[in-house]
């Protein structure tokens, strides 16, 4: 395989998480993010936001799908517990930080029964008069926002949390560690029994077995397969921006020789996310040109990695990724070069997007800050290529987390 260099002093990593402290210290930063946005009381109902303020994870096989049965958290600035409404106590997959008496029944935040006790809830632990910032507001909550929410619309969370999670501890950088290994050795498994005629469900249905028995606690999204069109206009997927459709769900369609598969899944371990993306070859070897778009690739993660340090900002990095694309965007127009990743597969930043060249030098990166860089090469014809790394921001460099070889690319 070929491995990028850093020139950067390492990070100790420890080999497993210490979640007491990973708690309190993730909890000390969000009360800080708090009192310095002015926010009394934070409701956090999406799923990583509820792992980075309690530390508890459960088992999901799907958590962009979770939405009914699911933990809520409400956050006090001058409280240093959080207080957690889980649905099953029991079903939590690690011990419990959060002290008893602030774990309470389920909310059930969907339905207009829910939020009208979830009224009662917040006047009881929110003094009135209090700033509130809401992450996510259900159609029963919008629908009883007055009554929830008597001192006038609550803010964004997203304010307070994004900032306190951008940086990360050395046990939440051991959990990501941990979630790429599980993945990785997995994947193992699922590239071994690629095979012209396996459907792509089969994939998916291997890659959840071998990594749920290796210490998965859940799986972040749908696993994706993707068969890549040779041209552009030979995709049977419309899309509004002309380009390539990605990604595409997952069916009981059978592989077949000569597919090109850009993969992507995504796992957490205690709570926090992995991130895999590789390009893979149903039953046959890359073609001169498909070797050419790997090595074009390397170059360009290469030159990316360069200029990722510290003090970079995101601006940085997309002006290294398109010099070295011979003045082009290497990546597809609705997504990103790279983004963070920790209680969400993708979090901020996100390198690239529509929100223009002034965000992207904006933005500097912090030593701490976790990024997965995930340039696209394409060329009519080969059906591209893509891969995904995973790096830590250090003062003076990068330190990856990810080493899965890129077979069948590359030379030997």
């Amino acid at each position: 395989m070929t491995t990028f260099a850093s020139q950067s002093t390492l990070i100790d990593i420890p080999e497993f998480p210490d979640r007491a402290r990973m708690y309190r210290e993730c909890g000390a930063r969000l009360r800080d993010s708090m009192r310095e946005k002015g926010v009394d009381a934070l409701v956090l109902i999406g799923n990583g936001n509820v792992v980075y303020a309690t530390g508890v994870s459960w088992p999901l096989l799907d958590a962009g799908l979770s939405h009914v049965e699911r933990p809520v958290a409400i956050v006090l600035a001058d409280d240093p517990h959080p207080h957690l409404f889980m649905p099953l106590r029991e079903g939590s997959s690690s011990p419990c930080e959060v002290p008893d008496d602030h774990v309470h029944p389920a909310l059930y935040l969907e339905f207009d029964e829910g939020v009208q006790q979830f009224a009662k809830v917040l006047a009881e632990l929110v003094p009135a008069g209090s700033t509130v910032a809401v992450d996510e507001m259900t159609g029963a909550m919008r629908r009883a926002s007055k009554t929830l929410f008597p001192s006038g619309p609550p803010s964004d969370a997203a304010q307070v949390v994004g900032p306190a999670k951008l940086v990360k501890t050395p046990d939440q950088i051991s959990c990501v560690r941990n979630a790429c290994r599980i993945t990785e050795e997995a994947m193992v498994d699922v590239q071994k029994a690629l095979a012209p005629g396996v459907r792509q469900i089969d994939l998916s249905a291997e890659f959840a077995r071998r990594a749920f028995e290796l210490g998965a606690t859940a799986s972040m999204l749908e696993a994706i397969w993707q068969v890549m069109p040779t041209t552009k206009t030979s995709g049977s997927v419309w899309t509004t921006h002309g380009d390539l459709a990605l990604p595409l769900l997952t069916t009981e369609r059978k592989l077949e020789r000569g597919d090109v598969l850009w993969t992507d899944v995504s796992i957490t371990y205690q709570g926090y996310c992995s991130d895999f993306g590789r390009t893979w070859l149903v039953g046959d070897e890359p073609s001169d040109r498909q070797h050419a778009q790997f090595e074009k690739w390397q170059e360009i993660l290469s030159a990316v990695l360069a200029v990722t340090k510290a003090g970079a900002t995101n601006g940085d990095l997309a002006r290294a990724a398109i010099a070295a694309n011979g003045g082009t965007k290497p990546w597809l127009p609705h997504f990103y070069l790279g983004h963070g990743i920790g209680t969400n597969a993708a979090e901020m930043p996100m390198i690239g997007t529509d929100l223009g060249q002034e965000h992207d030098d904006s933005f500097v990166y912090p030593a701490g800050m976790l990024l997965v860089l995930e340039p696209v090469v394409w060329e009519d014809g080969t059906g591209g290529y893509r891969s995904e790394e995973i790096v830590v921001i250090t003062e003076d460099g990068y330190q990856s987390l990810t080493d899965y070889p890129y077979a069948p690319y590359g030379r030997n």
